[in-house]
């Protein structure tokens, strides 16, 4: 086959993995396609066959070889989620708690349940600082 067509087809290939989802399989075909183009406009093409079969050894050897290599360093150079947390935030106590006791307490306008983790009473109506989230208990101190 000429080389051109090999260029081609590698590119295609390439354009290919730009326009599905995620996954990198395509993009190694389109890299040995390319290769095997450079090496029968080098002259090292061979038969046919034996493009074919160079076609497809290099591209499943840089499949396994470097594909997890791909996903990886892109994963890492994802920012991070902004992760929301209530750490400092402002509670108002819907009940009476005693110093360890578990109650309810509202935050956001929501209904939260709330430990309370100060060493004196919390009152009811009082407003009290998060100090850390367990699972979905407040743990409050007195502001």
């Amino acid at each position: 086959m000429l080389w051109w067509i090999w260029v081609l087809l590698g590119l295609a290939l390439l354009g290919l993995e730009v326009l599905t989802p995620g996954g990198f399989y395509v993009l190694f075909f389109g890299v040995g396609a390319l290769v095997v183009g450079s090496l029968v406009g080098l002259g090292y093409g061979g038969p046919l066959w034996a493009q074919w079969l160079l076609f497809s050894v290099i591209s499943i050897v840089t499949l396994a070889l470097f594909r997890q290599r791909v996903l990886r360093l892109l994963d890492d150079r994802k920012p991070a989620p902004a992760m929301d947390t209530l750490e400092g935030e402002v509670a108002v106590l819907l009940e009476d708690l005693a110093v360890g006791t578990i109650g309810k307490a509202e935050l956001r306008g929501t209904v939260w349940t709330a430990q309370n983790v100060d060493d004196r009473l919390l009152a009811r109506g009082q407003r009290a600082r998060v100090s850390q989230v367990d699972g979905l208990t407040l743990k409050l101190r007195a502001e």
